[in-house]
C-alpha cells in the first residue's frame, strides 16, 4: 500500500489556526490553533465532551467553524476546496454499512464509488476480516464493523487518515493489530495519522505527538518521546521512625514529605538520581530504610492534573467506549 502524495513536505498536512465552533453561547470548540507535520500520528486526548468529535468534524468539513481557518494538505476546507479529500481516509464516530451486504461487498461498492481497480482483498486480509469477508455486516460485533469501517477508510490508501475513537469495540488483540497496521501506514508509508481517542495506555504506545483538549480548548500538546519527562516521579520511603528519618534527611539537605497513608515521599532531583544515597543516610542516621522504591506518575494520572479536577471514570486506560 503507497500513499498518495502532492502537497509540499514543508507544508504542514493539517492546518488548524484559531478554530472556534460555538452551539449559542458553549464552546464546542474554544480558539484552537495545531499543526500535523507529514508522517505524524497526532492523538488528541480528551474527557467526554472535551471537543474532540467536533473538532474532527470542522476538521473534515462536515460542520461550518464560528471562527479560525482549517486548512487539509494544502486546501482550504471551509472555502468547499475538494482537491484533496482524494487522499483522505476518515471514520467519525459510529462505524456504518450496509447490513444486507457482505464485508466484501460493501468493500466493493466504496471501490467503485473511488474508481479503484483489482480488488479488496488485500486491505481485507490486513485488517483481519478474511473470515468474515462473505458474512452479511448485519451479522458483525461491533469490533469486526469497526474493522470493516477502517478497512474503508485506507482502501485508497490515502495520504491522511482522520479517525475519531478508531478502536472502539475492539477487544486487546483487535487493539494491538490496529495499532500494528497505523504504525506500519505511517512508518513505512509516510501516511499521516490524526486520530481521537481516549484509551491513554495505546495512544502513548502509538502517536508520535499527543494533543489535549478539554472543554474545548487544547490546553498542551506532547512529542511522545518526552511525556516521561512531563510525569511527576518521586522516591517513597518507609522506615520504623518517619519522623525521625525525616529530621535526618533535612539536615542532609534532602525535601522529603509526608505520604499517604504513611511513609515520606523524596522528589528531589539528587534523590531520584542516586537512592542508595537515600539509604546511606539513613542508615547512618540510625532509621534504615524498610522500603524505598522509585514511583512515576501513570499516564491516566498526568492527564488528569493536566486538565484539573475530572471524573476519573471519563477517562479510561483500557478498551471500551467514550463519547468523545
Amino acid at each position: 500500500m503507497t500513499a498518495h502524495r502532492f502537497h509540499s513536505a514543508a507544508t504542514p498536512v493539517i492546518e488548524i489556526v484559531h478554530l472556534s465552533k460555538r452551539y449559542r453561547d458553549v464552546p464546542a470548540v474554544d480558539d484552537v490553533t495545531l499543526h500535523v507535520r507529514a508522517g505524524q500520528i497526532y492523538a488528541l486526548l480528551g474527557l467526554n465532551g472535551a471537543g474532540k468529535t467536533t473538532l474532527i468534524r470542522l476538521l473534515l468539513g462536515m460542520i461550518t467553524p464560528t471562527a479560525g481557518t482549517v486548512r487539509v494538505l494544502g486546501a482550504d476546507v471551509s472555502a468547499g476546496d475538494r482537491s484533496a479529500w482524494a487522499n483522505v481516509g476518515y471514520l467519525v464516530e459510529a462505524a456504518a454499512a450496509y447490513p444486507e451486504l457482505t464485508v466484501r461487498e460493501n468493500l466493493d461498492v466504496v471501490r467503485r464509488l473511488r474508481r479503484l481497480p483489482g480488488t479488496a482483498d488485500d486491505i481485507i486480509e490486513r485488517l483481519a476480516l478474511t473470515p468474515y469477508a462473505d458474512r452479511r455486516a448485519r451479522t458483525l460485533s461491533l469490533g469486526n464493523l469497526q474493522r470493516l469501517a477502517l478497512a474503508k477508510a485506507l482502501l485508497h490508501a490515502p495520504g491522511l487518515l482522520i479517525l475519531d475513537e478508531p478502536v472502539n469495540g475492539l477487544d486487546p488483540a483487535g487493539v494491538a493489530e490496529i495499532r500494528a497496521v497505523l504504525a506500519d501506514l505511517a512508518r513505512q508509508h509516510g501516511t499521516t495519522v490524526f486520530l481521537s481517542s481516549h484509551l491513554l495506555a495505546e495512544v502513548a504506545r502509538l502517536a508520535t505527538r499527543v494533543g489535549i483538549m478539554h472543554d474545548g480548548r487544547l490546553i498542551a500538546e506532547h512529542d511522545a518521546g518526552q511525556l516521561d519527562r512531563h510525569r511527576r516521579r518521586h522516591l517513597r520511603l518507609a522506615t520504623r521512625d518517619d519522623a525521625t528519618a525525616r529530621a535526618v534527611l533535612r539536615a542532609h539537605g534532602y525535601h522529603p514529605r509526608p505520604a499517604v497513608p504513611a511513609g515520606l515521599l523524596l522528589s528531589d532531583q539528587r534523590a531520584l538520581a542516586r537512592p542508595e544515597d537515600v539509604a546511606t543516610v539513613l542508615v547512618h542516621g540510625g532509621v534504615p530504610p524498610i522500603d524505598l522504591h522509585l514511583q512515576e506518575e501513570d499516564l491516566e494520572a498526568f492527564f488528569l492534573r493536566t486538565v484539573g479536577p475530572a471524573t476519573p471514570t471519563a477517562l479510561h486506560t483500557g478498551t471500551g467506549a467514550a463519547d468523545a
